[in-house]
């Protein structure tokens, strides 16, 4: 199973090549409503990463969700090579699916040199071995939630979490806005740092506009609540595998206007800082008649 789910999402992320510039991916359904932004994420950066010399890496990319996805159609990644310069090079991403762009993304890509270098401390929290992993929801409360969130939270997923302070979804409980999550691939994969950054990108979009909700009491489960990511942000710092254990490390500044600010800050298991995040996403509250 684990390299079933694995093998599934490298494919998601491969793409196909229709043209020097043009790619095509397919979609996921893991059980919510559109398309994951994650995956249009991760393959936005893959695009982008097939027209760039590999001496050179991303290390920052940011990207506005502008529609919604069709699950059971492709999409079309559109890459603009902006600039190739002494030592940085820029992409320009379209995601297109039914004829209208669905995610702008630009990313830059730099040869590495050495440089100051200094970064925030990791939390201190358990280790991953010592953290339980999610329990099941709870079979009574489970049949309330709709089919499709209920594929959502029974989902075998490519990825393993640990919740260093775990919520109940369901009976949603208000605290600070604040979270810590272990996570990594379930099974082991190549070296090559490009998928390692595609998956990445992939992964920060779970649980970091969640964040926003903790302290209003908001599950994305409830039938008249709407969430969506509206930009999402990242910033690639060091090195990391993807199929070792990462600190998820999130916070939420503020949350006004239907909308939440998220940031993240991901760690490897010695400490490193390797890549940061930021997200700011629609967190809509809307009556009960209407949301029926």
């Amino acid at each position: 199973m684990p390299q079933t789910v694995v093998a599934e999402l490298i494919e998601l992320l491969q793409l196909e090549r229709i043209e020097d510039n043009l790619f095509r991916g397919q979609s996921r359904d893991i059980g919510t409503r559109y398309v994951f932004g994650g995956q249009v994420l991760g393959q936005a950066l893959s695009a982008a990463q097939r027209t760039v010399d590999p001496l050179r890496h991303v290390h920052s990319l940011h990207a506005y969700f502008l529609r919604a996805g069709d699950i059971e159609s492709p999409i079309v990644y559109e890459v603009d090579r902006a600039r190739d310069g002494k030592s940085f090079s820029t992409r320009r991403v379209v995601a297109i699916q039914h004829g209208q762009t669905i995610l702008n993304c630009s990313a830059s890509f730099q040869l590495d040199e050495p440089g100051a270098e200094h970064q925030l401390s990791m939390p201190e929290v358990p280790q991953p071995e010592d953290l339980e992993p999610p329990l099941p929801v709870d079979p009574e409360q489970f049949a309330h939630v709709p089919a499709k969130l209920q594929r959502w939270l029974a989902r075998g997923g490519p990825f393993e979490f640990r919740h260093v302070y775990p919520r109940d979804e369901i009976k949603v409980p208000k605290r600070p806005p604040f979270q810590h999550v272990w996570f990594k691939l379930v099974d082991r994969i190549g070296d090559e740092p490009e998928l390692h950054r595609a998956m990445l990108a992939y992964a920060s979009d779970f649980h970091l506009i969640g964040t926003a909700t903790f302290p209003h009491g908001i599950s994305y489960l409830k039938d008249n609540v709407q969430m969506a990511s509206l930009d999402h942000a990242m910033w690639f710092h060091r090195p990391f595998r993807i199929d070792e254990w990462l600190l998820y490390s999130c916070d939420s500044p503020s949350a006004q206007g239907a909308r939440g600010l998220a940031r993240g800050m991901i760690y490897a298991r010695d400490g490193r800082l390797v890549a940061s995040t930021a997200q700011e996403g629609l967190i809509r509250i809307v009556a009960e008649a209407a949301a029926g």
